[in-house]
């Protein structure tokens, strides 16, 4: 059915660039020569502009490019998966947390040994509790007590940081093992969608690699269970899972968690999102003017023939 449309629109378009020619011919007579350029021109603009130079270009700019497009969306999907499988997302800000309340907790450390240690103004005082009390809102607790050892001597001022010290690091580790427990991760049947979702990927891969699956035969990118669908597949499960990504670029959380996910490669697919996407600067630097310029090419030497065969000699 696609050949026959694109053939029909052909030889529509091709009569109307001899239309057009024809009216352009003195030497022949024609009937309303108006009435038949502007029909001509209507016609060329919707069966050859609006309609098959696009697809034509389309063709084109599909056949060199989607192999890549292909393999980039298997491999940044399943690249999303591993995140959901191994919560690297939620396990690496949890570990930026404890870096970040270790970092902080013992800056604070050293600023109440520093102020106890200080030979202005030696022992624990008014500055020290201050410090005290940022302390305990770093480590998350309500107050911490100051020690009953009072001592001023270098020795005693010794044992008493050394004391906090101790007291303080028992608060921190407390507070990042709190961190860990409380993790956010995906529950044991996502954990399971995910793990088939990423066998069927590595397959998918596999099978495009060995020719198994031909990217320019139809049934194959959009048939049931296609190329298409097991993306699609993908990207509903990442969707699902979308607290557990860390989406890189941040563009691409647009893309997997809209409210009906369209894959990079479903888009390419269609004529209409491919062009949309240029007009947004999708395709800049991969060639698709130069294949503009070859299906105008085509196109404008097949009506010149046809229009060279069919044309009136006589008046």
């Amino acid at each position: 059915m696609c050949w026959i449309v694109s053939i029909c629109f052909f030889l529509i378009a091709s009569f109307a660039t001899k239309l057009i020619a024809d009216s352009f011919n003195q030497n022949i007579y024609v009937e309303k020569r108006g009435t038949k350029l502007v029909i001509g021109i209507i016609l060329v603009l919707v069966f050859w502009l609006i309609c098959s130079m696009p697809t034509n270009t389309h063709t084109f700019f599909y056949r060199t490019v989607i192999n890549d497009k292909v393999i980039t969306d298997i491999s940044t999907t399943s690249g999303y998966l591993n995140q959901i499988e191994n919560n690297s997302k939620n396990t690496k800000h949890a570990q930026l947390r404890e870096q970040e309340i270790r970092n902080k907790t013992n800056i604070l450390l050293g600023e109440l040994e520093a102020e106890i240690k200080n030979e202005a103004n030696p022992g624990f005082g008014p500055k020290s509790k201050e410090i005290l009390r940022k302390i305990a809102k770093e480590v998350d607790v309500a107050k911490i007590e100051p020690l009953s050892y009072k001592g001023k001597s270098e020795q005693e001022r010794i044992k008493l940081c050394d004391a906090y010290r101790k007291k303080i690091m028992m608060l921190s580790e407390a507070k990042i093992n709190n961190v860990k427990n409380h993790i956010l991760r995906p529950d044991n049947n996502n954990l399971k969608e995910v793990k088939t979702e990423k066998r069927n990927l590595a397959l998918l891969k596999k099978y495009i690699e060995d020719k198994t699956i031909d990217l320019n035969n139809a049934e194959d990118m959009t048939g049931t269970n296609g190329v298409c669908d097991k993306l699609n597949e993908a990207y509903n499960v990442v969707k699902k899972n979308k607290d557990f990504v860390d989406f890189n670029p941040i563009s691409d959380k647009e893309v997997y968690t809209a409210a009906s996910p369209v894959t990079k490669v479903k888009r390419m697919v269609s004529v209409f999102d491919v062009w949309k996407d240029l007009l947004k600067g999708e395709y800049k630097g991969q060639g698709f003017v130069f294949w503009i310029i070859i299906s105008v090419l085509v196109d404008l030497a097949a009506f010149i023939f046809f229009t060279l065969a069919f044309k009136k000699e006589d008046f």
